[in-house]
């Protein structure tokens, strides 16, 4: 299990320590929260990887913090527990642009298959040269789509191999500096247009 961070925000104590033991014991750090302005605190000093956050805490509504949260930081992962489901809910839920909703009771197969597809989906516990491998090859492949380029067309216009353009798009290898610049020639944008496109 890579090193990845997840944050409970719920105020059901019994619940958040159910929680947090199943997730120690998959591997996990974790965090857990009762109240949504020690949340708040923790993510100014250190982002988690996923936030777990009930909908309705008392007075607190789980969705004004979701939204709040992914206002202040777009990349977070936060999935929505509730015990209240319904379609009116789901649908605010996931236009707040929350990553999934689990409904209480759930099974530890479901909560674990949500935290594995987040993992995938955000590339947590991933290096971050592996993901700029794969950011930054899959932004020259939009490029050259957008172009309506072949591989042929742009190893053409870059006097790079076919293989060698093909290694960066499926994010195998990172482009040289000499390839990078010829790529950015190619597509009329300086590498730091590029590289500042990639959300990395």
């Amino acid at each position: 299990m890579p090193d990845i961070q997840i944050a409970i925000l719920d105020d059901d104590l019994d619940f958040r320590n159910y929680l947090e033991d199943l997730l120690r014991d998959d591997g996990y750090e974790v965090l857990a929260f009762a109240h949504s302005s020690e949340l708040y605190e923790a993510c100014e000093l250190s982002l988690p990887d996923i936030v777990l956050m009930d909908m309705k805490m008392g007075d607190v509504n789980g969705g004004e913090v979701a939204e709040k949260l992914l206002t202040q930081y777009p990349g977070l992962c936060v999935v929505i527990i509730t015990g209240y489901p319904s379609l009116e809910d789901m649908r605010a839920t996931f236009k707040r642009k929350v990553f999934d909703y689990l409904a209480k009771p759930f099974s530890l197969a479901q909560l674990r298959l949500v935290l594995n597809n987040a993992i995938e989906q955000f590339g947590l516990g991933r290096a971050a040269h592996d993901k700029l491998r794969e950011k930054l090859g899959h932004r020259v492949k939009m490029l050259r789509v957008e172009r309506d380029w072949s591989l042929k067309d742009l190893a053409a216009a870059t006097r790079l191999s076919v293989s060698q353009i093909s290694s960066i798009e499926r994010g195998t290898n990172l482009p040289s500096i000499e390839s990078l610049l010829a790529i950015s020639k190619a597509f009329e944008k300086r590498p730091s247009e590029i590289l500042g496109s990639i959300d990395f």
